[in-house]
């Protein structure tokens, strides 16, 4: 029974302290909440850092998306020419297949060496 009484009498002790230590413990929760919250603020999945991130992203698409619409906007005058304008379909064929009008020589020149 001695034994009993003992260890009531320290659960008794335990809870007093841990009733007297509430504010700290509370004061404790508070900080730890806080820095979680802090830490979840700048790191998380919708952090700063990814926000940041996105931006950067974002303005990278920006100046890719504006590349290619003045690439389109070039093939697109380049195809209206070639529909439209014999000579821009000569100058094409000459080019690219190489064609030649009668009379006329095509010199091809060796590609230039590898520089090391």
């Amino acid at each position: 029974m001695r034994n009993s009484s003992s260890l009531w009498s320290r659960l008794i002790g335990a809870g007093e302290r841990l009733y007297s230590g509430r504010r700290k413990l509370a004061t404790v929760a508070a900080v730890g909440l806080a820095i979680s919250l802090g830490y979840h603020v700048i790191f998380g999945q919708n952090g700063l850092t990814m926000y940041e991130q996105k931006k950067r992203e974002a303005r990278e698409l920006d100046v890719e998306l504006k590349r290619l619409q003045k690439e389109n906007e070039q093939m697109s005058g380049h195809i209206g020419r070639l529909q439209n304008d014999p000579s821009a379909i000569e100058h094409q064929a000459r080019e690219e297949l190489h064609y030649t009008r009668p009379g006329e020589v095509i010199y091809t020149l060796p590609a230039a060496p590898a520089k090391k």
